[in-house]
């Protein structure tokens, strides 16, 4: 029978203080795991905290920024020396710029790259050595159909979500060995308050032309919600996908796979 318990593991997922990653650490600790999450500074890591009390689960914030190995480096020590050894890594902290590609600073570019592929690189990194030593670990990377596609306005974060599904791949092909997978999730467009704007109802009551977009582009009809993140999320932090590495779950209603209806 598959084992889909997370039951006594410990779980980090980045940037967990809302949205996408909180419904994945939510997810994860109905499921039977510890959780521990980081975010920018302490007003959101104290938000988070307040936001799982509330849902009922025992949750320690701390305050990281992925980006800095420093900073990272500490952050495990002090989870390993206060809960104990990371189990599973979900890489979801990131960020977005929708800024035409010829107005976009080199500055603003690399903010972008640093933060969504960069970040996963120095977390993972600084999970793996406790991972190798036990022989198993499940490293979960938060990509997006980006890491597929282009679409205007968003080069850097599709380079970035690009480089993340490659980096996956080269985690589980250098890593499988020591029974650690890495997969990633690749979430369509997801109603979070990142993509609160492209929802917003417009002056004569109509709705977004960009929601108007997905809705006619999407199978299922409807943005995705966190929620629909969680069941992928617990199958590739158990060990019902013990045999799948290297892998991204595409969770976007269809999308992917639908070339759109023909105008009428």
């Amino acid at each position: 029978m598959l084992n889909f318990s997370l039951e006594g593991k410990i779980a980090l997922v980045t940037g967990a203080a809302y949205g996408i990653g909180f419904a994945i650490a939510s997810g994860f600790a109905k499921a039977g795991a510890k959780i521990v999450f980081n975010d920018i500074n302490q007003d959101l890591v104290c938000k988070g905290e307040a936001a799982y009390k509330v849902a009922g689960i025992d949750a320690k914030g701390y305050v990281c920024d992925v980006t800095n190995e420093k900073q990272v480096s500490e952050l495990v020590g002090k989870i390993e020396a206060e809960v104990g050894s990371i189990d599973i890594l979900v890489n979801n902290a990131g960020i977005i710029k929708r800024i035409p590609m010829h107005e976009m600073s080199a500055a603003e570019f690399r903010q972008v790259i640093d933060i969504d592929l960069n970040g996963p690189f120095i977390m993972s990194k600084a999970v793996l050595p406790s991972m190798m030593k036990k022989r198993a670990g499940k490293i979960i990377n938060i990509c997006s159909m980006m890491s597929e596609l282009g679409r205007e306005t968003v080069s850097a974060y599709a380079a970035a979500k690009g480089g993340l599904k490659m980096l996956t791949r080269n985690i589980a092909s250098e890593y499988g060995e020591y029974n650690i997978q890495c997969n990633g999730i690749g979430p369509g467009y997801i109603a979070t308050p990142q993509t609160a704007p492209l929802r917003e109802l417009q002056s004569d009551g109509s709705r977004h032309p960009f929601d108007q977009f997905i809705i006619a582009k999407t199978p299922a009809a409807r943005w995705g919600t966190p929620e629909d993140l969680i069941g992928p999320a617990i199958f590739l932090a158990s060990n019902a996908s013990d045999f799948v590495n290297g892998h991204v779950l595409y969770v976007d209603g269809g999308i992917l796979a639908y070339i759109g209806k023909q105008p009428k």
